[in-house]
């Protein structure tokens, strides 16, 4: 089975982004605990140049990432950027000096997270934004979307986007502006809702429906895990067929899985980065689609 090579960010907008079907999440590119800086520095720049030279031009991150550490690496390593390169960032969630993760959705929040990646990221526009929903915890969905389709109306936001949102927040963010990209949970082995209080994460397969039937593509977090809950017996076969690790079947089986989805894997490891790459070229056929179910 082919797959397509690139998908359209808001193609039904004025602003269309055409970007290559395989991005990067920053987020591995912290210290333990995704804060701090990372243990490897010059690494972890090698991987965000490297990136761009192979081609990939959407790049994941947020402010809550380290604190601050994946913007300062992304502008450190890229700036100037490329003029195809699409940065994402979320807002929405803040970090505590514990390490312990917090909302931070209200209006004035979300205002002061924007601007705050726009300074790190020396930028005067983001060029797509996901907020990242956080059920029961700080403002209404409906408040803190209404704060960020206001921001795009003011120019500082290109592209809106949602995160961790569930089927009914997804619709109803559709019905007060145009959603670019949905950001949940999403892979092999993690497809449905799970969790419970500020920790629940919200799986993409249950509205990936709305996302093909409105072209809305779908970007993959904790698409990595491979054992929830239990060994995932499945890839482990398809990767012993073709000799390739099970991360590789794992981001194959997503590129495959539909049109719609823009897959982000993340890593630390510069050898693990080329060989994430690599499995844009592993080719599934369709009886090993229907194996995997």
């Amino acid at each position: 089975m082919s797959i397509p090579a690139t998908i359209t960010i808001a193609g039904r907008s004025e602003h269309p982004l055409t970007v290559n079907r395989l991005g990067y999440g920053t987020m591995r590119l912290t210290g333990e605990g995704i804060y701090g800086e990372p243990p490897n520095r010059p690494e972890a720049l090698q991987i965000l140049k490297r990136a761009v030279e192979v081609g990939v031009n959407f790049i994941d991150t947020a402010d809550y990432y380290g604190e601050d550490v994946t913007n300062r690496l992304i502008a450190e390593a890229l700036y100037p950027y490329p003029a195809d390169l699409v940065i994402c960032t979320k807002v929405g969630g803040a970090r505590k000096p514990d390490k312990s993760w917090i909302p931070f959705n209200r209006p004035e929040n979300l205002r002061s997270s924007i601007e705050n990646n726009l300074r790190t990221l020396k930028i005067e526009q983001i060029t797509l934004v996901h907020f990242r929903a956080i059920a029961g915890h700080g403002a209404p969905f409906e408040e803190s979307m209404e704060a960020m389709f206001k921001m795009q109306r003011e120019g500082k936001i290109l592209h809106v986007g949602v995160s961790n949102v569930t089927r009914d927040e997804l619709q109803t963010a559709m019905k007060m502006g145009e959603v670019a990209t949905v950001e949940n949970m999403y892979g092999h082995a993690q497809r449905t809702t799970h969790g419970a209080g500020h920790m629940v994460s919200n799986g993409g397969e249950e509205l990936l429906d709305i996302c093909e039937a409105n072209g809305i593509p779908l970007v993959p977090y904790f698409s990595l895990f491979l054992s929830m809950p239990k060994k995932n017996d499945r890839i482990a076969e398809i990767a012993k067929k073709y000799n390739i690790s099970q991360v590789q079947a794992n981001i194959a089986w997503l590129l495959h899985r539909s049109p719609w989805i823009l897959p982000i894997p993340g890593t630390s490891s510069l050898k693990h980065f080329e060989e994430n790459m690599a499995a844009a070229d592993i080719e599934l056929t369709g009886d090993d689609m229907a194996y995997l179910g």
